[in-house]
């Protein structure tokens, strides 16, 4: 049975950072690429940041780029976002996604497999 299991998420004042951590079981983790995205009330599932197998590609939303930093430990099956300077814009509830060799990295509907999610507040 695959599982992603996100945490870390939580309320925060604006300009302030958090470290999302999606702790992934039951694939084979090296082999499949790894996502974050968003949603707001309301609002379509957006793309945030993935990372390739080995960890040394990156791909980010245009609105979290040098902001966010997304990485992975193949090691120890777990992906993490760094957020900082962090924006009421940047209010949703945030899903990790695993992708296999196929699909388009920024597509939402190419992942099988997701996460339920962790909210994500900021506010002044």
């Amino acid at each position: 049975q695959v599982r992603l299991v996100e945490s870390g998420g939580g309320s925060v004042q604006i300009g302030g950072s958090l470290n999302l951590s999606c702790a992934v079981s039951g694939l084979t983790f090296k082999d499949y690429r790894m996502a974050w995205f968003r949603q707001a009330p309301g609002k379509e599932r957006d793309f945030v940041a993935a990372v390739e197998w080995g960890g040394t590609y990156t791909y980010y939303g245009d609105s979290v780029k040098g902001r966010f930093t997304i990485s992975r430990d193949n090691a120890k099956n777990l992906v993490a976002l760094r957020m900082n300077s962090l924006k009421p814009e940047d209010t949703a509830v945030y899903y990790c996604a695993a992708l296999g060799h196929y699909g388009h990295i920024k597509t939402a509907s190419a992942y099988p497999f997701w996460g339920q999610g962790t909210q994500v507040t900021v506010s002044s």
